[in-house]
């Protein structure tokens, strides 16, 4: 059931981050459920020790969901600086 649950909140994450960084029409829900859940580790990797706060998107939490909007945000600008040269 974790997996369920990690793939939706993955999903929901990386659409809202794709539609803060303006990439929205550029993925599909596949690649929004990979950077959501990519953006939680990240997230999860910058949260941890520089708020203390973790996060997991295999348990429903708001503290999760927005640490993995936070880590997916830092990915998709990561994404943006290597193909775009510059961060949109």
């Amino acid at each position: 059931m974790g997996w369920i649950i990690a793939l939706i909140v993955g999903g929901v994450a990386g659409w809202l981050a794709s539609i803060v960084m303006n990439r929205d029409a550029s993925m599909g829900i596949f690649w929004n459920i990979v950077v959501g859940c990519i953006g939680s580790v990240i997230g999860n990797v910058i949260a941890g020790p520089l708020l203390g706060i973790s996060g997991s998107v295999q348990e429903f939490s708001l503290i999760g969901l927005g640490v993995a909007i936070l880590g997916a945000i830092v990915l998709l600008g990561i994404m943006n600086l290597i193909q775009r040269g510059r961060v949109r």
